[in-house]
């Protein structure tokens, strides 16, 4: 255990200081750059020892997590990964989430293995340590979507009068960026620029509708890709969709409001077994030791534990209604 614990160390260090100096040198590239822009650059007395042009535009990074970028692409997980931060609406590479989880992991092992008496929850530790970053991006991408969702219908009608009142449906979509708030203002803007850089219309729309994957949207695509080959008033379409988005909220609103019982149910009859847990672990500890000590004990701990995990998304199923 103290090998592994020194191997993970030594490594979490490389990292830091990787990126110590990949942040020196990004810095100092941006410090050319800043002075090709200017003019300020100064003149060398050899010109074959002159630095390479700088580039201005980059896709990708191709040398920060090298290696965890390729297992990521070998198991086609780095897509998905990205695609789940943009929709959060955080500017990371996924090697960066990756070595986060990482990071925590290592954090977690280590405290509890120094500090705990039974050193066998140290690896239990670091594996819910390691999914805080994985909660972190989710519940921000939750948050984002949410928020996109409040200011969806209203957007609607905006492009609605914004047509009537003679402007492109492109110019509209523009003119969303200027009068509403981010996440929505950032996602039409960048539809926009898509569109106005030779991107098809269709084309923007669809990449829009997977950058924010909710019902609403594919229905505002679908319905301008109609309208777009079978002709129609698109304002009077927009404003029936907007209506039919509120609709749909306040049909929601209700029914949070009558599963909201089975949900508080379903979480404290989670929270209980837990808190007894604890408690019996303070007050008996000798009777608690059995679960950490005995193989018998494991088992029915993992028996137990497997059963309240299975319960716990059963009740979320059920409480858990679509509109």
């Amino acid at each position: 255990m103290g090998f592994v614990a020194i191997v993970l160390v030594i490594w979490f260090g490389a990292v830091v200081l990787w990126y110590a100096v990949s942040a020196a040198l990004r810095n100092a590239d941006v410090d050319k750059i800043k002075q090709r822009l200017t003019g300020t650059t100064k003149s060398k007395k050899k010109e074959s020892n002159a630095p390479a042009p700088a580039q201005l535009f980059q896709t990708e990074d191709k040398h920060t997590g090298r290696v965890t970028v390729r297992l990521l692409r070998k198991y086609k997980i780095q897509d998905r990964l990205q695609e789940v931060l943009e929709q959060a609406g955080l500017r990371w590479h996924v090697a960066r989430l990756v070595h986060a989880c990482l990071a925590c992991f290592l954090g977690g092992y280590l405290v509890v293995w120094m500090l705990a008496d039974f050193r066998s929850l140290a690896l239990v530790a670091g594996l819910i340590a390691g999914c805080i970053p994985f909660v972190f991006v989710f519940r921000k991408r939750t948050l984002r979507m949410r928020k996109f969702e409040e200011q969806f219908p209203e957007s609607l009608e905006f492009v609605a009068r914004s047509m009537r009142a003679g402007h492109a449906f492109s110019v509209s979509l523009e003119m969303l960026h200027r009068e509403f708030q981010e996440p929505l203002s950032g996602e039409f803007r960048r539809t926009f620029e898509e569109h106005n850089l030779g991107l098809p219309l269709d084309a923007a729309l669809t990449k829009l509708s997977r950058r924010v994957p909710m019902l609403d949207v594919h229905f505002f695509v679908s319905a301008v890709l109609l309208q777009k080959k079978t002709g129609g008033n698109l304002a009077e379409i927009l404003d029936k969709l907007a209506y039919v988005i509120r609709e749909r909220f306040k049909l929601r609103g209700r029914i949070r409001a009558v599963s909201a019982h089975g949900k508080m149910t379903g979480l404290a009859l989670t929270c209980i077994p837990i808190g007894v847990a604890v408690i019996l672990f303070y007050a008996n500890e000798e009777y608690a030791k059995f679960f950490f000590t005995d193989e018998i004990g494991h088992i029915m701990a993992a028996a137990a534990i497997t059963l309240q995990i299975i319960g716990y998304l059963v009740i979320k199923k059920i409480v858990s209604i679509e509109v």
